[in-house]
């Protein structure tokens, strides 16, 4: 196995979300992409798959590590051999490679937010970064990239909470801010026990909207000279939508099951999504 084919595995298996959004991309920077989708799918994979935060940090250390080696012309990663293959100025994604360790190692640090303007800051680095990068490689204007895809970052992971909420929970973290469960009158041990009630269809409905506006509104702030270049941004966008009206039309029955739409259907969403004026 060659490290594009180990990324295409890690990032986006087929019949995956990622692998459909990734194929709207022109076929010159898909593997690339690719390499992004992997690289946060390892940092991501290495704070929620481990149940001792001390080997998490050990893992996230050497992706430090393994960052400054990528950048000195030295990576041993798989992951890291696609991205020094396929970015011809690496080191400039150095900040963004960086903070997106930064931002997963919030998750070893705390498993609670207490509010809304706590858990944007773990939005920001673990989404709006990443969507920046992913805008970049396509983007006309690279440089003004990150004013418009960071938000777009933002919604998706606001989308991706909602749909992993179960999962997450069963892995001890709860994203939902303590003041709106509170708010809904909603506790931390009715997600962990998967308690189903008429709050917490309230509580789910204040959030999928939330995610959905927030989605509406980033893919309405793309540039018009930058649309046709973002086509995976918009396919995964369209694909978050769609899931959320899935989730909504079953009731937010998320805690004790992960829901999600067809191949087929994800295949129609984000090539119709990646064409669309």
């Amino acid at each position: 196995m060659n490290f594009d084919e180990y990324c295409a595995q890690k990032a986006a298996p087929a019949g995956s979300s990622a692998y459909y959004a990734l194929r709207q991309a022109p076929a010159a920077r898909q593997p690339f992409l690719t390499a992004l989708f992997a690289l946060r799918r390892e940092l991501e994979e290495t704070v929620k798959d481990v149940s001792d935060p001390t080997i998490g940090r050990t893992k996230l250390a050497w992706w430090q590590q393994e960052t400054a080696a990528l950048v000195a012309g030295r990576p041993s990663h798989p992951v890291s051999q696609a991205l020094a293959a396929h970015c011809a100025d690496i080191k400039r994604e150095e900040p963004t490679l960086l903070a997106l360790v930064a931002g997963f190692q919030m998750d070893l640090d705390q498993a609670r937010y207490l509010d809304f303007a706590n858990l944007r800051r773990y939005i920001e680095r673990t989404g709006g970064t990443f969507a920046a990068a992913v805008a970049r490689a396509t983007a006309r204007e690279p440089q003004h990239a990150a004013q418009w895809a960071e938000p777009l970052g933002n919604a998706l992971m606001l989308a991706q909470l909602v749909q992993e909420l179960g999962n997450d929970a069963r892995h001890g973290r709860i994203y939902l801010p303590i003041d709106e469960l509170q708010r809904y009158q909603v506790t931390a041990a009715d997600l962990l026990n998967r308690r189903y009630s008429d709050a917490f269809v309230e509580l789910m409905r204040f959030q999928t909207n939330r995610a959905r506006e927030a989605l509406t509104t980033a893919v309405a702030g793309i540039p018009a000279q930058e649309r046709k270049t973002q086509r995976t941004l918009r396919a995964q966008s369209a694909l978050a939508l769609a899931l959320l009206e899935e989730i909504e039309r079953d009731g937010y029955q998320v805690l004790h099951q992960r829901i999600a739409l067809t191949p087929i259907r994800k295949l129609w969403i984000a090539w119709r999504a990646a064409r669309a004026r």
